[in-house]
């Protein structure tokens, strides 16, 4: 089964909310950009139902490059990983 694309899941959800379209994808720009300005401003951002966007830091390992099998030194960075709400992972799996 295909994934729902962007498109797919504004009309589902114009047509259970009654909003038009342009509504639902102005409600979805205007959420994404308000989840990233919490996330670089306080690390985390709070999706009510769904879990969390989260700030973290990886720290500085060794990896290989497949082609040479040579070892390489991968520097330390910072990441967004999504924290799922114990609610979905009970409700999906």
């Amino acid at each position: 089964m295909p994934k729902m694309t962007k498109a797919q899941i504004v009309a589902t959800l114009a047509e259970a909310t009654g909003l038009s379209k342009k509504d639902v994808a102005g409600f979805f720009e205007t959420f994404s950009d308000l989840a990233y300005k919490e996330v670089k401003k306080n690390g985390e951002c709070l999706v009510p139902g769904f879990g969390k966007l989260v700030k973290a830091k990886r720290k500085a390992r060794d990896g290989r490059n497949p082609a040479t099998g040579e070892t390489i030194k991968i520097p330390a960075k910072t990441v967004v990983k999504f924290r799922l709400a114990k609610a979905v992972k009970d409700a999906v799996l």
